[in-house]
């Protein structure tokens, strides 16, 4: 129940796992091209996501598990006020910058990230999904899968731990914090994953020994393209197909970052980032990979007006069916 780390194999079966970059506001574009794979007649067994990419995998596998369609969650995602993402704190309002980087100081982040918790959490819990156990496979997935008992979820979230220098990936790595994986909360693994650092206050968690900072995702794996991919060397059962938030690698002219404060904003963007292109690329992701083009857009931009929202769908869209239109076969609608 994995992906394939070449050319996509499998096409006449209606199942492919997802994997769904980070990009901040951009995440409407994911949706868009979720929704036309959807409507092509696939069905997704596993998500996983990092950052926007793990707020619009969670809210997929959650409507999937829940049996609703699938194409609701068009309102949903526009329902999402930017801006509250970006609110200022009591702090800030009365002082200005000042208080801004007495947040940033204090708190490790300017902006605390409690309206993604209030808002992701009241849309999962309409369709009942609280901890990671409802969204858990059926016994009967669960007996025809591969898949080790730790991994038998329909979705996976992508977290940076800054104290253990460590990519997290949950629920699957919970048991290494002392915690067991069904009874955490969904919302709050993907509140850490979106914690774009000093943007977003981190999360800490408590272990057995201490205190734990978890910050984005995007910090180690932005786009963890072979996750599922399998190391037994038995073959897929159906592919990995990925979503990026980019469009496909250009060659550009070279520029130095000549500044020290240049260079540290550039490493934080690198970490961010497309980092691992080249690596990507010789192992075929690209054959397996969706580009959704976001250019002009900030993955910051919490001020996202209606027509750059429905721009970032429709090329989320328009960047599905070309994809599909490279394939073999497309399975039936169904």
């Amino acid at each position: 129940m994995a992906g394939t780390s070449g050319v996509p194999q499998g096409i006449g079966t209606p199942n492919v796992d997802l994997v769904l970059e980070g990009g901040g506001v951009k995440g409407i574009g994911l949706l868009g091209a979720v929704l036309t794979l959807s409507d092509a007649g696939y069905r997704f067994p596993r998500i996983a996501g990092t950052s926007a990419g793990a707020i619009v995998a969670a809210l997929v596998a959650s409507y999937q598990k829940a049996g609703r369609k699938l194409s609701d969650l068009v309102e949903v995602m526009n329902s999402l006020d930017y801006e509250r993402f970006a609110q200022q704190s009591t702090l800030e309002k009365l002082t200005g910058p000042l208080g801004r980087g007495i947040d940033l100081l204090v708190h490790e982040g300017m902006h605390t990230g409690d309206y993604l918790v209030e808002w992701l959490g009241g849309v999962l819990g309409e369709v009942g999904v609280e901890t990671f156990s409802d969204l858990a496979l059926t016994p009967e997935e669960a007996r025809l899968s591969s898949l080790a008992p730790h991994q038998q979820y329909t979705l996976v979230v992508h977290v940076s731990d800054v104290s253990r220098r460590a990519l997290v990936r949950l629920p699957w790595d919970f048991s290494e914090y002392g915690k067991d994986a069904g009874t955490e909360r969904v919302v709050d693994a993907v509140r850490a994953s979106m914690s774009i650092p000093f943007y977003f206050q981190p999360v800490e968690v408590e272990t057995e020994t201490g205190r734990v900072t978890w910050v984005d995702g995007g910090l180690l794996s932005n786009f963890p393209i072979t996750v599922f991919d399998r190391t037994d060397g038995v073959p897929s059962r159906w592919p990995t197909y990925g979503v990026k938030l980019s469009a496909q690698p250009q060659v550009a002219k070279d520029r130095p970052v000549g500044t020290p404060l240049g260079i540290a904003v550039s490493c934080l963007e690198t970490l961010t980032g497309d980092w691992n292109r080249y690596h990507l690329r010789d192992e075929g992701v690209n054959q397996r990979t969706i580009y959704v083009d976001t250019e002009g857009i900030s993955a910051t931009d919490f001020h996202l007006d209606d027509a750059k929202r429905a721009r970032l769908f429709e090329n989320g869209q328009s960047a599905a069916r070309k994809f599909l239109a490279q394939l073999p076969t497309t399975p039936s609608p169904g």
